[in-house]
């Protein structure tokens, strides 16, 4: 199963105000091994879409707090 997910801007965010692309994430779901989300940007073709992308497996996520 995956669902579709536009992420949102915050306003605080210090990237907030040079963002010029919505992007939007598509999380897989599967039985036999890690989640998956992939992060791309909302308007791209369908030749775009596989080469403007970012995935990351359940495992390889951090807590914010870990990256100060």
């Amino acid at each position: 199963m995956s669902t579709d997910a536009p992420l949102t801007d915050d306003a605080d965010a210090p990237h907030a105000a040079t963002a010029s692309e919505t992007l939007v994430s598509t999380v897989v779901e599967y039985d036999d091994e890690s989640d998956e989300c992939t992060i791309y940007p909302l308007h791209a073709d369908d030749e775009e879409r596989v080469t403007t992308w970012v995935s990351a497996k359940r495992e390889s996520y951090v807590s914010l707090d870990e990256m100060r």
